[in-house]
């Protein structure tokens, strides 16, 4: 197995894929593994079946879902890189904890844009015990969501957003407390512009052209107007009503050259504190950007059941 000694220590994936592990506990997956060029077992990522199906026995092998699957045409995400986010989530909130990660049920977490595949709540939950509560416009996605909680016996609260310009209002109430929101928000300004960025990866990856969006997605999965930064920015101005709410908002940002006008629109509104964490999968970086109004003095006492 190819080792993929960029990932965050605590992930499982660290050691690559083990496919015959894999097959074993799901035998559909066989079938779509081939050779690479230098021998080593692998599927072709371009193939949305195959993709699925991996997701399925990894998420079975690791973190316990006897059931998943997601109807087609929707995301279908890579599960190390998303362990990732998690990982790097669970670091920050020991940073206000003397270190010391906090598990179980009271740790909530709110995920916007959960998707039809729900991996962020699997992994956290499986990962840390965490409870959360997974948010999506996409009626379909909500469905799809519900289906995997019934189907595992999993306790996720699942909320739809009704309004295409919100983020957190509408699905915050005021009787909520999160520890963490995290979102991995389309990042592409047009569908046309989402297709180019797909085809230039394939193209980067010597895979030559392809008709298919990497992993699939639907549009609200893919791009909104104004892309990665009008989003994120949109997200920040409403967590400005949600700042005693929450402890750490946090957003995956696909383009590093988005962090600097980030950087200013967080000033502007006055958070206390800001991280942004690297992470690496194999050739590609990612980022994520954290920001608290919550002062640090406060971050402990919020973070273990009060709140001023």
């Amino acid at each position: 197995m190819a080792k993929k000694a960029n990932l965050h220590p605590r992930n499982q994936h660290r050691d690559g894929y083990d496919f015959e592990r894999l097959a074993a506990l799901v035998p559909d997956l066989e079938s779509f593994t081939i050779s690479n060029p230098v021998g080593r077992t692998t599927i072709d990522f371009q193939d949305v079946r195959a993709v699925r199906t991996l997701n399925r026995a990894l998420l079975k092998a690791y973190y316990g879902i006897d059931f998943w699957d997601i109807p087609a045409n929707y995301l279908c995400p890579p599960i190390p890189g998303r362990a990732d986010y998690i990982h790097y989530l669970a670091d920050l909130l020991a940073n206000s904890n003397n270190q010391v990660i906090p598990r179980g049920r009271d740790v909530k977490v709110l995920d916007i844009g959960t998707g039809a595949n729900l991996v962020y709540p699997l992994v956290g939950q499986s990962e840390y015990g965490w409870h959360f509560t997974g948010v999506d416009i996409d009626a379909g996605a909500i469905q799809s969501a519900k289906r995997i909680c019934d189907a595992n016996a999993l306790d996720i609260a699942l909320r739809q957003q009704n309004m295409r310009e919100n983020v957190f209002r509408g699905v915050i109430k005021p009787q909520d407390v999160f520890h963490l929101t995290m979102c991995n928000p389309p990042f592409h300004a047009s569908k046309e512009e989402a297709k180019k960025g797909t085809q230039r990866k394939w193209r980067n990856l010597g895979k030559g052209q392809s008709k298919k969006l990497n992993f699939g997605g639907q549009n609200a999965e893919l791009w909104c107007p104004g892309g990665e930064i009008r989003f994120i920015a949109n997200m920040i101005k409403e967590s400005t009503e949600f700042a005693k709410q929450c402890l750490w908002f946090s957003s995956l940002v696909s383009k590093k050259d988005n962090l600097q006008p980030l950087y200013k629109i967080l000033d502007r509104a006055k958070a206390v504190d800001v991280k942004t964490a690297e992470m690496a999968q194999g050739q590609k970086t990612s980022r994520f950007i954290a920001w608290t109004y919550i002062p640090r003095k406060q971050r402990s006492v919020f973070l273990n059941g009060a709140r001023d």
